[in-house]
């Protein structure tokens, strides 16, 4: 009985304020941290989650690493005895939702995109974005004699080798691979520093050089050397039907429009694979598991057109899954999906919007677990309040805690987006307090219920058309209760 109650139990972590280490990368103030993180241990959380910032471990130059604050962080949560979920985080900090420090990519790095600006991400009208490096120089030898991904690889390498004892205790539960802005697998479509607001339908981000080139290749491949990019696909703040492209019937459903999406998609999912690959290369006989990140683009969901999750690189609509395509490419690096939106309910988004994160959650949920591989998952926003903490438990166990020789859907761990003051006020981290415990199913707080094992070797590449194969049909997602069984009770 003990181990079915345990079966139910799931792990939660809390994400690190993003300045934890500041801009300059010094850790700042360790005294407060313990402070807090004291806090968290005494109601039962399992770990934390934080960003390892590229643009400040390698910012004096190529291949010169300097671990030293992240270290001393990292020996004090140990010293707590919370787990760390290490996100290796190659993007800029700062133009996103929520970002309140501002953490460029190393200045050797953007003293090449002066030179050469089309190795950041480019829409139409020819805006650079230097959050990100497209993934259209993922292999191109730019970087002072390296490409893009031997320096994720070396980086990756450098960080192990720097918390290797770390690693050997098994405290480093997860290493959260970055491969897109906001850590997440998406291109950079929905920029608030080029003006997005919500809930703009957001622009592709394909018109660099070099992956106008690849598609340029691809279209004379297939045929039709005279199909160019969409130029009809409006700009960040329209809805679907200021576009030809997105409009009913609009080019998006025409065989040119479905050859450039299942373009743009494809190239995420590779991106996606081969810097996975290199990261379970590294990785691979380490007691830690690896995880990619998938935004929640819960706008414009059941608008028929899917829009912002097209822009975004998310190939989504009523009759294709564009998320188990990606679940199935993570099965062959014994990855976790991460996703995030889990406070979110339909009721609480405008209309106007068509927004349906309890729908796109429950797909994403779903194509995760048909694929066989953990799904994990964070709320979008900071929330304090019973309902979110509801939504997300529900998320968590959504037919509700097994009982005994049941076998139920569960994720494998949340995280809560983030340690702040405001969540450690008296009121708010009573209530938190209480969503603790029932992430762990009422149980008391287990140390050792991350069960890690040495990462297992990526499996042999899956042929694109085998992934996309998880496509069609779409399957409904599996069956969801209205409500959670184990709510927390507002006071």
């Amino acid at each position: 009985m003990a181990s079915t109650l345990r079966s139910n139990y799931v792990p939660i972590f809390v994400m690190l304020p993003l300045g934890v280490v500041n801009v300059n990368n010094v850790f700042e103030d360790p005294e407060t941290l313990e402070k807090q993180l004291k806090k968290l241990k005494e109601i039962g959380v399992d770990g934390i989650m934080v960003d390892v910032w590229w643009g400040l471990i390698e910012n004096k130059g190529p291949r010169q690493y300097d671990w030293a604050a992240y270290r001393s962080l990292f020996e004090l949560v140990v010293k707590i005895g919370l787990k760390i979920q290490a996100i290796m985080s190659f993007h800029q900090c700062g133009g996103n939702v929520g970002d309140i420090v501002t953490i460029p990519l190393p200045k050797w790095v953007l003293a090449i995109g002066d030179k050469v600006p089309d190795i950041f991400y480019t829409n139409r009208s020819g805006t650079r974005n230097p959050e990100y490096l497209s993934i259209g120089v993922d292999n191109e030898n730019l970087f002072q004699g390296r490409t893009p991904v031997q320096i994720y690889s070396d980086y990756m390498k450098s960080f192990k080798n720097a918390m290797a004892g770390i690693f050997e205790a098994g405290h480093i539960t997860d290493v959260e691979v970055g491969l897109g802005p906001a850590g997440e697998l998406r291109y950079s479509s929905y920029p608030e520093t080029q003006g997005w607001k919500f809930p703009g339908i957001g622009e592709f981000q394909c018109y660099d050089k070099y992956l106008k080139a690849d598609f340029k290749a691809a279209a004379t491949k297939a045929g039709h050397p005279e199909w160019d990019l969409p130029d009809n696909a409006g700009t960040y703040n329209d809805t679907p039907g200021d576009t030809e492209f997105f409009a009913t019937n609009g080019t998006y459903r025409t065989e040119k429009g479905r050859f450039f999406l299942t373009w743009y998609s494809n190239k995420l999912i590779e991106h996606g694979d081969q810097i996975l690959e290199e990261a379970n290369k590294v990785f691979n006989g380490t007691k830690t598991r690896l995880a990619a990140k998938v935004s929640g683009i819960h706008w414009w969901f059941k608008d028929q057109s899917h829009a912002a999750e097209l822009t975004a690189g998310y190939y989504n609509l009523d009759d294709r899954d564009g998320y188990r395509p990606l679940a199935r490419m993570l099965t062959r690096h014994y990855g976790t999906l991460d996703f995030t939106c889990l406070e979110m309910k339909d009721s609480e988004q405008p209309e106007t919007a068509k927004s349906g994160p309890q729908e796109l959650v429950q797909q994403v949920l779903s194509s995760g677990w048909r694929e066989v591989i953990d799904v994990a998952g964070e709320n979008a926003l900071s929330r304090y309040d019973a309902t979110a903490y509801n939504q997300m438990l529900l998320n968590v166990r959504p037919n509700g805690v097994s009982k005994e020789g049941e076998r139920k859907p569960k994720m494998s761990a949340l995280t809560y987006l983030r340690l702040s003051e405001d969540l450690l006020s008296k009121e708010n981290f009573s209530l938190f307090a209480s969503f603790v415990k029932k992430m762990h199913a009422d149980l008391d707080y287990v140390p050792n219920i991350i069960d890690l094992t040495p990462l297992e070797r990526s499996k042999p590449k899956i042929p694109i058309e085998k992934l996309l194969e998880a496509a069609t049909p779409k399957l409904e997602p599996f069956p969801w209760d209205s409500e959670t069984d184990l709510p927390v009770e507002s006071s």
